[in-house]
């Protein structure tokens, strides 16, 4: 059988949702993640020891490469901090990152300046109460179908995949197809960014 033509994209999205996704002037430079109910899928597992297991998706960590790629830079504000979840945030290269925040529109505001990014460049997926006030000043907001009403309410997008099982991939793909950055990595080498698979 012959090798097959370069791949062209099959992913789409309405005109309309790619446009707001697309954020104003020069477009979203930088996506912030909350964990919990985004990057997993809400549950906490507590050993008899105390420990914390979260089980996470290939396909995020891999949307979250892509997006670094793609010159978007993917930032995460967790409101819980555990060795697992610096696990998984470091073995995706993440560097841009703040664990144990309560209040995350200051943290968010202090790694936006660091990175010299304004509001009006940034995407942001939350799912509860500590995300509004990230929601509410992003340039584009999105959270997973099981996010709190409130959340949904103020939301620019929600997503078809539920949390911790490719939502934040959605929003990966979304930002890559409307920077027009999406086909380019799709026809460059396809590697396992997200670990060996």
């Amino acid at each position: 059988m012959p090798p097959r033509a370069a791949l062209r994209p099959v992913i789409s999205f309405a005109p309309e949702l790619l446009l707001a996704a697309r954020g104003p002037g020069d477009g979203i430079a930088a996506a912030i993640f909350d964990v919990d109910g985004v990057l997993t899928d809400g549950r906490v597992y507590i050993g008899a020891d105390g420990e914390a297991f979260k089980a996470f998706s290939t396909l995020d960590g891999q949307g979250l490469k892509l997006l670094a790629q793609g010159g978007i830079v993917p930032v995460v504000i967790t409101g819980r901090d555990s060795p697992a979840v610096r696990r998984r945030i470091g073995d995706l290269g993440i560097v841009h990152a703040a664990y144990g925040i309560a209040d995350k529109l200051a943290a968010a505001d202090v790694l936006l300046s660091q990175l010299g990014v304004p509001w009006d460049r940034v995407a942001a997926m939350g799912d509860d109460w500590p995300d509004l006030p990230l929601l509410d000043r992003a340039a584009f907001a999105c959270v997973p179908p099981h996010a709190h009403v409130e959340a949904r309410a103020i939301a620019d997008h929600v997503t078809a995949a539920a949390a911790g099982f490719g939502a934040a991939r959605e929003l990966c793909d979304l930002l890559l197809v409307a920077s027009g950055r999406y086909a380019g990595l799709l026809r460059g080498p396809l590697f396992a960014l997200d670990g060996a698979r």
